[in-house]
């Protein structure tokens, strides 16, 4: 096979950690590829080193470039010289081989941050190289001299030094070498490839999916260095700078109209951009109250213009107006106090003052962290009247109090049914709001029905609502004839905190339903029929709107039941790119806004209009109580900016999920995410979101302990719901928090609720039932690994591995108190081996995991079909034949497991007297060796006959083996 060969282009450094004590460093870098060690010369009193030199590695075989790995490590050289003097490391990366560009025209400069060699090292900076792949005959592109000497010696020429270091000297710096200069340098070299500075993880990701680190220049990750105060609050995103307008109120304007009057309204123009206010007929002190924000980022202009106009049917006339020059503009910081309008004289077209007319307004120069931010209008969204405006502003939600109505239908006395030759067939019906529910009709036909049974509903603060209860007699298979109903406040519904106090039941008298349509019988009193009931509202549970799986609080309902926080979750919308324009068909891209959805409180950023690269840089902020729960973020196209249909929805981009048990405290995630969207058509990367994110923990203590404490309150555990009960519960909140949210302003729309809540994740899925039967499979593998690692010992296939393990068996055997302690030890040094390989990067969306990747067109088809199928009959009957086949895999493998545990009852069950007796007679023998046999021999015998030599074993299944297998199984009794 032909020889491959690899160039490492080592480029430059910068911001390197000092190490020589005057606040310097001498750094050259060394590098270690397939048993190869080179490395470039040193760079003397620099912390932003230069080299551009190109160290070349020769690979034998092409076909094992996946499995390389290149290690590159910056060091400190001592100066001068010294034996005694050990290299200081300045940090080191480990790379792919596969990751480099196939040729040199390809290969762009990249930036790689530094990580520690060890655990007590410090490192900061990074290093700049070209990687990419070479033929056998090709040879490398000359590198450019350094633009300035940073030798030792400034007056000598800049040179190149190529070092080798053999690999039995690998340990050891190497001096620097002769001083050479070749032909190349006197030439004209070519201009360099051009620098691509890219916000890259350490180690590049190798699908398009993956999470890309990013180094924003946000307070969070430069340690507040910045001065502003803003910085120590407003951390995670970079500051936005906006000139605010905040137009309050006019008074005494002249008279415009015949009418004596006028209908005024202001115009606030910055170059291009122009914001209006609503008019307001026939006043001449109108008051507004609105603001007007416009980018920093884009004035077109020096100054600002405020005109008051009066609105007209042909042509609108001038009022007066004012103007601002930028330069004069104060800047606010917050917390400073916001600032306070003044009154300001209208001027003429002329600039001279008018008689009649004032305007009070303020003008500053403020950020994001305003609180005018969010209630403002906003330069980038000019282009939509007033009445969408509200649709593109940032809001902060929060869920209803949501809780469990229980109620329990005792017993009815005294109902009085139109026939009475005939004994009622009684049930109960049960409605709060769109929720109902029907009892069992009474296991005794009587006017005197008994059911006991309980109902529950899922009611929400505030108990507007009321519960209406209705005994309804089943005279015939499609009518039913109602004979009593009671409607109940749920307000007036006594709270239970704890099962051990019960609510005791009431007797209520139900009312004649026939009164409800006449007037005289309402008035009339007595109806004899009563009802006995129990309800009242379950507070010690979690109400679930959210998968138990990545749900983002898990608080019961009481107030009284809860613990404190633990900590503090921040997290920074910074921006997104290459999202996919959603409104192609319009001519226009994508109005994107986010939702972010953790506890009760849910968040939504301002819509940027019309861009595929929207930046939002806005930071909220959440308590945390527990740390194993999930942030969900989505990403939205707004289809509600213009005039748009009712039942207009906005469309999804996508979502990220974060668990907060997967971060470190106090560490500033910054990543693009992956949005990621399954459609009919398979998967699509519908762009990325930039999220800047940090826990802060307040209570360590706290935090530790929720470790031992239970997942959901006490309540789920002592009464618990099943699980069918569970998932109808959870649909009905999620209804009313979706209609709560909806009654917003602006609304918070029912399609973004579903989608942030998972409300389709119980619909079947064949993608999602191999994802999770390749999760087992993954689950089950360790357990797989462990089996063949011990066939391997046993069958004596690497014998150095199998006499150690002999030894190791024989001193715990002869050393039983050494078992435990020798299995925890080993725990703990595999924890901390594995500590070099943890996870570096939040979790996201996996496609792998989720077979998103290659699933069958036909399979995503139906994992998008409604229910029941709207499918041409012979789809659905394909579908319904692989289903079939599937599950009597599935049936098979089921029967199977089924077949095992059968088996072992059967051994003292004497379904097979014969077994039975063999079984029983060797157990006696068993037990009588075992009383006068010492302990240590037994395990001493049977591990030295596990662990025997492959020529005392026989292919042929073991004696116990057979014998288990010899057992009966009830298979055979199946029809």
């Amino acid at each position: 096979m032909e020889e491959m060969k690899v160039a490492v282009e080592v480029v430059e450094a910068s911001d390197l950690m000092p190490k020589d004590g005057h606040g310097s460093a001498n750094p050259y870098v060394e590098a270690e590829l397939a048993g190869q060690h080179q490395r470039t010369a040193t760079v003397f009193n620099s912390l932003n080193p230069s080299w551009r030199q190109t160290l070349v590695f020769s690979i034998p075989d092409p076909s094992s470039l996946s499995d390389l790995t290149l290690d590159l490590s910056l060091y400190h050289e001592p100066h001068p010289p010294s034996p005694s003097l050990r290299r200081h490391s300045l940090g080191r990366i480990r790379l792919s081989v596969a990751s480099f560009s196939p040729s040199p025209s390809s290969a762009p400069v990249l930036r790689f941050p530094l990580e520690k060699r060890g655990l007590f090292s410090r490192v900061s900076g990074d290093v700049s190289l070209r990687l990419y792949h070479l033929q056998a005959d090709d040879k490398p592109p000359e590198m450019p001299p350094m633009e300035k000497p940073t030798m030792e010696k400034p007056s000598k020429p800049p040179v190149r030094v190529f070092h080798s270091i053999p690999s039995d000297q690998a340990k050891k710096p190497a001096a620097p070498g002769p001083t050479t200069t070749t032909a190349s340098a006197a030439k004209s070299d070519p201009p360099p490839p051009p620098t691509v500075i890219l916000p890259v993880p350490v180690r590049p990701p190798q699908s398009e999916y993956g999470l890309i680190e990013t180094f924003p220049p946000i307070a969070g990750r430069l340690g507040y260095r910045a001065k502003d105060k803003i910085s120590t609050t407003y951390d995670l995103v970079e500051q936005m700078q906006f000139l605010y307008v905040n137009v309050v109120k006019a008074r005494d304007l002249p008279n415009m109209d015949v009418t004596g009057s006028l209908d005024p309204y202001v115009e606030v123009k910055l170059g291009n951009y122009k914001g209006v206010t609503k008019h307001l007929e026939k006043n001449q002190n109108p008051v507004w109250r609105q603001i007007f924000a416009f980018s920093k980022d884009r004035l077109q202009a020096d100054r600002v213009e405020i005109t008051v106009k009066d609105k007209d049917v042909v042509k609108d006339d001038f009022v007066g107006k004012l103007h601002f020059d930028l330069t004069d503009v104060p800047l606010r910081v917050p917390p400073d106090s916001p600032l306070a309008p003044q009154w300001y004289r209208l001027e003429n077209k002329k600039g001279e003052k008018l008689n009649h007319g004032e305007l009070m307004l303020a003008v500053w120069i403020g950020t994001q962290a305003d609180e005018a931010f969010p209630e403002a209008w906003h330069s980038d969204a000019h282009s939509i009247s007033l009445d969408g405006l509200a649709n593109t502003r940032s809001k902060v939600y929060f869920s209803p109090k949501l809780c469990y109505l229980r109620v329990q239908v005792i017993e009815a006395q005294d109902l009085v049914p139109s026939d009475r030759s005939r004994s009622p067939d009684v049930y109960v019906k049960v409605q709060l709001g769109n929720q109902l529910r029907r009892t069992r009709p009474a296991a005794i036909r009587s006017v005197n029905p008994t059911w006991n049974e309980e109902l529950t509903f899922v009611a929400s603060d505030p108990f507007d609502e009321h519960l209406i209860i209705t005994v309804e007699d089943r005279v015939a298979s499609n009518k039913d004839e109602p004979l009593g109903r009671l409607t109940l406040p749920v307000a007036g519904a006594p709270q239970r905190l704890d099962h051990n106090r019960p609510i005791p039941a009431k007797w209520f008298n139900l009312r004649d339903p026939s009164a409800d349509l006449d007037e005289e019988k309402k008035k009339e009193s007595k109806f004899s029929s009563k009802i006995h009931l129990r309800f009242f509202i379950d507070s010690g549970y979690h109400v679930l709107d959210e998968s138990t799986q990545h749900s983002s609080d898990l608080r019961p309902t009481s107030r009284l039941l809860r613990k404190p926080s633990i900590g503090i979750l921040e997290l920074g919308i910074l921006d997104a790119r290459n999202l996919m324009a959603m409104k192609a068909k319009d001519g226009r891209a994508t109005d994107a806004y986010c939702v972010a959805k953790y506890g009760p409180k849910w968040v939504r950023t301002r819509t940027i209009l019309n861009s595929l690269t929207p930046r939002w840089h806005e930071q909220y902020t959440w308590e945390v109580f527990d740390i194993c729960t999930v942030i969900t973020i989505g990403v939205f196209d707004n289809c509600h900016v213009t005039k748009a249909k009712d039942d207009a929805k906005d469309q999804r981009i996508g979502k990220v999920r974060i668990r907060l048990s997967t971060l470190e405290t106090d560490r500033v995630y910054t990543h693009y995410y992956p949005l990621l969207v399954l459609q009919p058509s398979g998967l699509k990367k519908t762009g990325e979101l930039h999220l800047a994110l940090r826990f802060t923990c307040t209570q360590w203590v706290n935090m530790i302990s929720l470790y031992g404490r239970p997942l959901l309150p006490k309540m789920h555990y002592t009464v618990p719901l099943s699980v069918h009960h569970l998932d109808y519960l959870r649909h009905q909140a999620m209804q009313s928090v979706a209609v709560r949210l909806a009654r917003a302003e602006p609304p918070l729309r029912r399609e973004v609720v579903e989608f942030m809540l998972d409300a389709d994740s119980h619909m079947f899925s064949l993608r999602r039932s191999k994802a999770n039967i390749q999760r087992i499979n993954s689950v089950l593998s360790s357990f797989g690994a462990v089996a063949r690692w011990f066939d391997a010992v046993c069958k004596w296939k690497n014998p150095v591995t199998t006499i150690l393990v002999h030894i190791l068996f024989l001193i715990l055997v002869c050393f039983p108190e050494l078992i435990l302690p020798t299995i925890f030890l080993y725990l703990f040094m595999i924890g901390i081996w594995n500590y070099r390989f943890r996870p570096r990067k939040p979790p996201h969306m996996d496609t792998k995991l989720s077979y998103a990747e290659f699933a069958h067109p036909d399979e995503l088809d139906e994992e998008f079909d409604t229910f029941p199928s709207t499918k041409p009959s012979d789809i659905v009957r394909m579908r319904y034949d692989r289903l079939r086949s599937l599950a009597g895999r599935v049936q098979t493998v089921v029967g199977d497991l089924a077949t095992q545990g059968e088996r072992a009852q059967a051994i003292l069950s004497w379904r097979d007297p014969r077994a039975t007796t063999i079984f029983i007679m060797l157990s006696l023998i068993v037990a009588v060796l075992l009383y006068v046999t010492p302990f240590q021999v037994v395990m001493v015998l049977v591990g030295m006959y596990l662990l025997r030599h492959p020529k005392f074993r026989s292919k042929l299944p073991s004696v116990p083996f057979n014998f288990y297998r010899r057992l009966p199984a009830k298979s055979d009794m199946l029809l």
